[in-house]
């Protein structure tokens, strides 16, 4: 039985194929349209899934989309009705697409994918719930969601037992965590459903200097976690801002525009804003544990990509175990949904998995390339390049990045989620003290404050993390150990902001954040046996068992899904090496005119 989940017209548009309740494929639309966050229908992915599983939309048993579309329809005409006529202007922006697209689901469906059975629509987060419970490794534990918005609901908490979620509370539009930490992403300067992760790693450079000030005016909480917000301060309801002159004569400056340089106070609010944000989120967890008597917890949501609260929430000790969906936010839904239809609506049991391991097969689910495509490409274009074997492989790329190169590392199946966990991953040396400035600036193009991640050996994890837990889906923060930190002078203790970013504070400094936190990769033989094969590799011949780890794209673009997307964002950055499969490029042996190759050339995955 064949089912597919889809998501669409928010953020992040994905699509997700379950056979027999098995996850087969999923993938998000961004990776084929190459337009970031795409929201629109996710025909391409669609397509990916249904050539994976080797189906045609016609042996379907089910479509599941993620959410009800009319409930939310509900939920936007009661609130532009509550604030009527300040909402005007955003109501009639929001109106044409409601009535040409986002109302009519099932037609939609038929349309772009030509399927005509059953659409079921499961709500928002039971989908996130759905994403969370039934891929993770328990058979029964309490989950959490935590997000913007779905139907009316912002966070609901609840048990999944067996082949079973229920949600016991929720939580209630306007009041959300998610626009909260969204509100203050705006402010900062960032953009809203994307620079979420820029304000947690502007956070430790700032001080806790408004937390009072955002419990007594901005939100109300109680010790079970639920609040209300006060709205007198946020526009989000109703108009084109999520903020309005009240929230910035609250803080005392105007928010910041994008590009304007970031100030100390933006850092404090940022800090600020992320203590509050860990405290609800503890508080939550508390209450449910209190509730559920469970011992496990399951996290989904885009609040559960808050790294930094989940790594505070797994020390807490309040669970025994957590383990949270790597494509928590609006993406992940679609899996939730394929899932829901499986084990709801055609009442299937969760089948146990061995050596109790999650069922999200390392989150590598979407499209890969043989070699065979990979030279196919490689020799269309006539690019200078190196077969190796696998052993060759693995010793050539390790000695590359011990000599100070940037590598672009593109193997196997995509990563389906907002991380490269090693598949479409730009690594380098995390023992180079200028590696996370060169990558920032000269690869990414994107703010030098912004930390990269450690890939480590699993086994070698708590050894330079103090983590005694794996994370495979760099969902977890974490300090760098005490013996592998380095003394700090007494002028560098003083320095306060970004004049903190160069400070070497660690043994492996360019994944050592100013607060010596590292959002950890561990990587296992078992899930990832390449990329663990290269920093295994790496780690015999240097002693050191972490690499540097960001995904393979720029700002402003999705992470790399076919060769030549990977071969165009090698030719525009500097990038030093490209790892095709086995087949390895280096910069300055290709030609220069190869930088404007066509985007519209396109090969299909196996």
């Amino acid at each position: 039985m064949w089912i597919l989940g889809i998501s669409a017209y928010y953020h992040d548009s994905a699509a997700a194929i379950v056979k027999d309740g098995e996850i087969i494929a999923a993938a998000q639309e961004e990776r084929f349209s190459r337009i970031k966050h795409d929201h629109a229908f996710p025909t391409q992915a669609v397509n990916y899934c249904l050539s994976k599983a080797g189906i045609q939309a016609k042996d379907l048993s089910s479509v599941s989309f993620y959410d009800k579309p009319f409930i939310k329809f509900n939920r936007i005409l009661e609130t532009y009705l509550t604030y009527a006529p300040r909402g005007l202007p955003s109501f009639l922006k929001a109106m044409p697409l409601w009535l040409k697209q986002k109302l009519w689901i099932p037609d939609l469906i038929a349309k772009e994918i030509g399927y005509n059975g059953p659409v079921l629509f499961p709500e928002h987060h039971e989908s996130h719930a759905a994403s969370a419970f039934f891929p993770s490794p328990f058979t029964q534990a309490a989950f959490l969601t935590i997000d913007g918005v779905g139907e009316w609901a912002t966070s609901s908490f609840g048990i999944g037992q067996n082949n079973r979620v229920s949600i016991l509370k929720e939580l209630h539009f306007p009041h959300s965590l998610g626009l909260l930490y969204s509100a203050f992403t705006s402010y900062c300067g960032f953009k809203v459903n994307s620079g979420e992760y820029k304000l947690m790693g502007l956070a430790p450079y700032g001080r806790s200097q408004y937390v009072q000030r955002i419990f007594d005016n901005l939100i109300d909480l109680r010790d079970n976690g639920s609040f209300k917000m006060n709205m007198k301060y946020f526009s989000y309801p109703f108009g084109l801002r999520m903020i309005n002159n009240h929230f910035e004569r609250l803080f005392g400056h105007p928010g910041r525009k994008p590009g304007e340089p970031i100030t100390q106070h933006y850092m404090d609010t940022a800090r600020s804003v992320q203590e509050v944000t860990e405290e609800i989120m503890l508080r939550m967890a508390r209450h449910v544990k209190n509730q559920t008597g469970q011992s496990n917890l399951c996290l989904a949501g885009g609040v559960a990509l808050n790294c930094v609260g989940n790594g505070k929430l797994l020390r807490s000790g309040l669970f025994d175990d957590i383990w949270i969906q790597p494509a928590a936010g609006d993406a992940g839904g679609a899996l939730g949904a394929a899932l829901i239809a499986w084990h709801h609506h055609h009442n299937q049991p969760v089948r146990p998995t061995p050596h109790k391991k999650d069922r999200q097969k390392a989150s590598l689910l979407g499209p890969d390339y043989s070699d065979a495509q990979i030279e196919q490409f490689l020799n269309q274009y006539q690019l200078p390049h190196q077969s190796l074997s696998d052993a060759e492989l693995f010793d050539t790329v390790s000695d590359y990045i011990i000599q100070g190169n940037v590598v672009g590392w593109f193997q196997d199946r995509l990563e389906f989620g907002p991380r490269a966990l090693g598949n479409r991953s730009i690594i380098g040396d995390a023992r180079s003290a200028t590696m996370q400035r060169r990558m920032n600036l000269k690869i990414k193009f994107r703010e030098s404050f912004r930390p990269f991640a450690p890939s480590v050996l699993a086994e070698q994890a708590s050894n330079w993390f103090a983590i005694d837990h794996s994370s495979p889906y760099m969902l977890l923060v974490a300090d760098v150990q005490k013996d592998k930190r380095l003394p700090v002078t007494e002028t560098d203790r003083h320095r306060v902001g970004l004049d903190q970013l160069n400070i070497k504070r660690s043994v492996i400094p360019a994944v050592t954040h100013v607060d010596y936190s590292a959002r950890i990769q561990t990587v296992s033989q078992t899930d990832n046996p390449r990329y663990y094969a290269l920093i295994n590799r790496f780690f015999v011949k240097t002693g050191c068992p972490v690499v540097v780890n960001t995904s393979f794209n720029v700002r402003g673009e999705p992470i790399v899904a076919s060769p030549l997307d990977a071969y165009l964002c090698f030719m525009r950055t500097d990038m030093d090496v490209l790892v095709l499969g086995n087949y390895v490029l280096v910069k300055n042996e290709q030609p220069e005119t190869h930088a404007t190759l066509n985007w519209e050339t396109a090969y299909e995955p196996d």
